[in-house]
């Protein structure tokens, strides 16, 4: 009977004392910082690149064609 007292109050001792411990808290420092940007204005092309290539070549191949025209001269 006497060891049943003693290991239940060993047992309520060491969960008071477990239980009764502070842990150690991080302190979480916040700061305020202002951040200054510039507005950039970013130009949006509707078109593609697959459009802008084909303008490109669309330009060039009439260019071609506008030269072989002068090689070949007017017929009138």
């Amino acid at each position: 009977m006497n060891t049943r007292i003693l290991f239940i109050m060993l047992a309520f001792g060491s969960i008071l004392f477990t239980s009764c411990r502070e842990t150690v808290t991080e302190r979480e420092v916040v700061r305020e910082v202002e951040v200054e940007r510039e507005e950039v204005e970013v130009e949006e092309d509707e078109e593609g690149i697959i459009e802008r290539t084909g303008k490109e070549i669309d330009n060039e191949v009439n260019e071609e064609i506008d030269e072989e025209i002068e090689k070949i001269g007017d017929d009138n």
